[in-house]
């Protein structure tokens, strides 16, 4: 394990881990599931500890820990969701929290409270009283949205010139309710791909059918299509894919303590066996383009 330390303070930002034999250029990652909450952030919020761990994909991170057996790298973040938010760009700030951002946001993940530094957590319950100055707001992703991104920019480097593709893997939970307007059965994971522009269809149609060959249901796109880890990573014509996956959070836990459940330790088998497929997608004449660069 490698773990990057924050130095401006003693506690690792992230936990990135390789196998080793890196079969072919796979990475899982959970930006979401980290759960280090320093003092200063808690003296600051208006919320209790356990209702803040509401914004967490609890527990992502030890389920695609057993990835690294297989051969993927796994990259999983160790700062909470709530404090900075790295599936966000770092100019998505809101004004409603940073002093000086600008005017209100289109996006309407800003607009709702979910910029980079967020402004509520789960259930709309707000993080704290007043806004951050600018210099705050810096401070804080200069802090840990960049070491974050740096690792995972040179991981996706890394992949395609070792293995000719990079395949992203960006592993999420989502709320039961975040699926409640859906009408049919709901699918057990959300596979996102942003309609194709992340990743090729080999590569997601891959995740797909290994989503499916574990019993999963899956659905692609909707609710969850992809934010700026997709965006801003995702380019198939250059070998680069990313797919993000949404995993039904009461499959695995209980959502109202945040803690796993009886269900836990089957599911967390059959994600081991899909992952342990997808991370040996490289070696399984997947017929994927190789990079051109």
């Amino acid at each position: 394990m490698t773990p990057n330390h924050d130095p401006a303070g003693p506690e690792p930002l992230f936990e990135l881990v390789r196998p080793d034999c890196w079969a072919g250029g796979v990475i899982f990652a959970s930006p979401h599931s980290g759960r280090d909450y320093p003092e200063w952030f808690l003296s600051e919020s208006v919320l209790d500890p356990h209702v803040l761990r509401s914004s967490e994909d609890a527990f992502i991170d030890r389920l695609i820990a057993p990835a690294v057996a297989a051969g993927a790298v796994t990259l999983a973040a160790r700062v909470p969701r709530c404090i900075v938010d790295l599936n966000r760009g770092a100019d998505e700030l809101d004004p409603a929290v940073v002093q000086g951002a600008g005017a209100t946001s289109p996006d309407p993940r800003i607009r709702s409270g979910l910029g980079v530094i967020p402004r509520v957590v789960a259930q709309g319950r707000v993080i704290r009283r007043g806004k951050l100055t600018s210099a705050e707001a810096a401070r804080r992703i200069d802090r840990f949205w960049r070491p974050y991104h740096a690792a995972l920019g040179a991981l996706m480097d890394e992949a395609v010139a070792r293995h000719g593709r990079a395949i992203l893997i960006d592993v999420h939970s989502m709320p039961r309710e975040a699926l409640s307007h859906l009408q049919g059965p709901r699918p057990d994971i959300v596979l996102g791909d942003r309609n194709g522009a992340s990743a090729a269809p080999a590569v997601s149609d891959g995740v797909h059918r290994a989503l499916a060959a574990a019993g999963f249901s899956v659905r692609r796109n909707s609710p969850f299509a992809g934010a700026h880890v997709a965006a801003a990573y995702g380019r198939p014509q250059r070998a680069r894919h990313v797919v993000q996956i949404e995993i039904d959070r009461s499959l695995y836990m209980d959502e109202a303590t945040i803690r796993p459940h009886s269900g836990y330790a089957g599911l967390a088998a059959r994600l081991a066996r899909v992952f342990a497929a997808l991370a040996r997608m490289r070696d399984a004449g997947d017929g994927l383009p190789m990079a051109a660069e």
